[in-house]
Protein backbone atom coordinates (compact mmCIF):
# COMPACT_ATOMS: atom_id res chain seq x y z
CA UNK A 1 0.00 0.00 0.00
CA UNK A 2 2.51 2.17 0.80
CA UNK A 3 4.29 1.49 -2.48
CA UNK A 4 1.34 3.08 -4.60
CA UNK A 5 0.82 6.04 -2.35
CA UNK A 6 4.24 6.94 -2.87
CA UNK A 7 4.12 6.24 -6.63
CA UNK A 8 0.76 8.24 -7.14
CA UNK A 9 2.76 10.96 -4.93
CA UNK A 10 5.24 11.18 -7.92
CA UNK A 11 3.19 10.77 -10.69
CA UNK A 12 0.99 13.66 -9.47
CA UNK A 13 4.42 15.63 -9.26
CA UNK A 14 5.24 14.89 -12.68
CA UNK A 15 2.35 16.00 -14.02
CA UNK A 16 2.44 19.27 -12.17
CA UNK A 17 5.69 19.75 -13.73
CA UNK A 18 4.69 19.01 -17.18
CA UNK A 19 1.65 21.33 -17.23
CA UNK A 20 3.75 24.27 -15.12
CA UNK A 21 2.17 26.68 -12.95
CA UNK A 22 -1.06 28.78 -14.00
CA UNK A 23 0.48 32.17 -15.70
CA UNK A 24 -1.68 35.45 -16.15
CA UNK A 25 -2.87 36.15 -19.00
CA UNK A 26 -1.51 39.25 -20.49
CA UNK A 27 -3.80 41.67 -22.48
CA UNK A 28 -2.96 41.87 -26.03
CA UNK A 29 -1.53 45.30 -27.19
CA UNK A 30 -3.49 47.53 -28.19
CA UNK A 31 -4.26 48.30 -31.80
CA UNK A 32 -2.96 51.46 -33.42
CA UNK A 33 -1.87 51.79 -36.79
CA UNK A 34 2.12 52.45 -37.73
CA UNK A 35 1.45 54.84 -41.19
CA UNK A 36 3.29 57.70 -40.96
CA UNK A 37 1.22 60.79 -41.53
CA UNK A 38 4.32 63.45 -41.15
CA UNK A 39 7.99 63.10 -40.66
CA UNK A 40 10.62 65.53 -39.61
CA UNK A 41 14.24 65.39 -38.86
CA UNK A 42 15.24 67.42 -35.52
CA UNK A 43 18.68 69.22 -35.27
CA UNK A 44 20.48 66.18 -33.99
CA UNK A 45 19.39 64.72 -36.87
CA UNK A 46 16.64 62.45 -35.18
CA UNK A 47 14.02 61.63 -38.33
CA UNK A 48 10.52 61.59 -35.91
CA UNK A 49 7.90 60.20 -37.45
CA UNK A 50 4.21 61.37 -36.57
CA UNK A 51 2.14 57.93 -37.16
CA UNK A 52 -1.69 57.87 -37.09
CA UNK A 53 -1.35 55.88 -34.13
CA UNK A 54 -5.01 55.73 -32.07
CA UNK A 55 -7.07 57.28 -29.40
CA UNK A 56 -4.15 57.12 -27.23
CA UNK A 57 -0.93 58.49 -29.10
CA UNK A 58 -0.48 59.66 -32.47
CA UNK A 59 -2.17 61.75 -35.03
CA UNK A 60 -5.51 59.93 -34.41
CA UNK A 61 -4.80 60.79 -30.83
CA UNK A 62 -3.75 64.72 -30.76
CA UNK A 63 -6.02 65.81 -33.97
CA UNK A 64 -9.03 65.63 -32.26
CA UNK A 65 -8.30 66.41 -28.75
CA UNK A 66 -6.27 68.51 -29.27
CA UNK A 67 -6.98 70.36 -32.20
CA UNK A 68 -4.02 69.92 -34.53
CA UNK A 69 -4.74 69.22 -37.79
CA UNK A 70 -1.50 70.25 -39.71
CA UNK A 71 1.71 68.49 -40.45
CA UNK A 72 3.17 71.82 -39.95
CA UNK A 73 2.23 72.41 -36.54
CA UNK A 74 3.64 69.28 -35.86
CA UNK A 75 6.83 69.83 -37.54
CA UNK A 76 7.22 73.29 -36.57
CA UNK A 77 8.86 72.50 -33.12
CA UNK A 78 10.34 69.45 -34.06
CA UNK A 79 12.64 70.81 -36.48
CA UNK A 80 15.27 72.06 -33.55
CA UNK A 81 16.38 70.95 -30.62
CA UNK A 82 14.84 69.34 -27.58
CA UNK A 83 13.56 71.57 -24.99
CA UNK A 84 13.40 68.53 -22.36
CA UNK A 85 15.43 64.66 -22.39
CA UNK A 86 14.27 62.15 -19.77
CA UNK A 87 15.47 58.90 -21.74
CA UNK A 88 13.88 58.38 -24.51
CA UNK A 89 11.31 60.86 -24.20
CA UNK A 90 11.87 63.98 -25.92
CA UNK A 91 9.79 67.13 -25.22
CA UNK A 92 10.07 70.26 -28.24
CA UNK A 93 8.16 73.86 -27.66
CA UNK A 94 7.67 75.62 -30.91
CA UNK A 95 5.16 78.79 -30.98
CA UNK A 96 2.28 79.62 -33.68
CA UNK A 97 1.90 83.09 -34.47
CA UNK A 98 -0.46 84.44 -36.30
CA UNK A 99 -1.51 88.22 -36.44
CA UNK A 100 -0.57 90.11 -32.80
CA UNK A 101 -1.65 85.94 -31.40
CA UNK A 102 0.87 83.54 -30.33
CA UNK A 103 0.55 80.15 -28.53
CA UNK A 104 2.77 77.76 -27.09
CA UNK A 105 2.87 73.95 -29.63
CA UNK A 106 4.31 71.06 -27.32
CA UNK A 107 5.20 67.90 -28.88
CA UNK A 108 6.02 64.95 -26.82
CA UNK A 109 8.47 62.22 -28.64
CA UNK A 110 8.99 58.67 -27.71
CA UNK A 111 12.20 58.32 -29.33
CA UNK A 112 12.47 54.72 -29.20
CA UNK A 113 10.81 51.39 -30.45
CA UNK A 114 8.69 51.41 -27.49
CA UNK A 115 6.47 53.40 -25.31
CA UNK A 116 7.85 53.34 -21.89
CA UNK A 117 5.00 51.21 -20.39
CA UNK A 118 5.82 48.70 -23.32
CA UNK A 119 2.05 48.59 -24.46
CA UNK A 120 3.32 50.05 -27.74
CA UNK A 121 6.10 48.95 -30.30
CA UNK A 122 6.75 50.61 -33.17
CA UNK A 123 9.00 47.34 -34.73
CA UNK A 124 12.44 46.75 -35.50
CA UNK A 125 14.62 49.13 -36.31
CA UNK A 126 11.59 52.23 -35.90
CA UNK A 127 10.74 54.46 -33.31
CA UNK A 128 7.14 55.40 -31.95
CA UNK A 129 8.02 59.09 -32.59
CA UNK A 130 5.15 62.00 -31.62
CA UNK A 131 3.11 60.67 -28.95
CA UNK A 132 1.10 63.80 -28.42
CA UNK A 133 1.50 67.32 -29.67
CA UNK A 134 -0.68 70.13 -27.80
CA UNK A 135 -1.29 74.10 -27.31
CA UNK A 136 -0.42 74.98 -24.00
CA UNK A 137 -2.06 77.40 -21.53
CA UNK A 138 -4.94 77.15 -23.06
CA UNK A 139 -8.25 75.64 -21.92
CA UNK A 140 -7.73 71.34 -22.43
CA UNK A 141 -5.12 72.08 -24.02
CA UNK A 142 -6.81 72.29 -27.22
CA UNK A 143 -5.61 74.84 -29.56
CA UNK A 144 -7.23 77.85 -31.26
CA UNK A 145 -8.80 76.53 -34.92
CA UNK A 146 -6.29 79.82 -36.71
CA UNK A 147 -3.28 77.64 -35.91
CA UNK A 148 -4.38 75.36 -38.89
CA UNK A 149 -4.42 78.31 -41.15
Amino acid sequence: MKKIATLAAATIGAASLLVGPATPAHAAAPYWNKTKKCEQKDWDDRVIPTRVGNHELGWNHFSGKHNIKKCKVVNGPLNGKPDKVNGARLEYWGYAINGGRQVKIVVIVQYARKTSDGRYDAGRGNKIGVITAYCANVPRNKCPNWVNQ
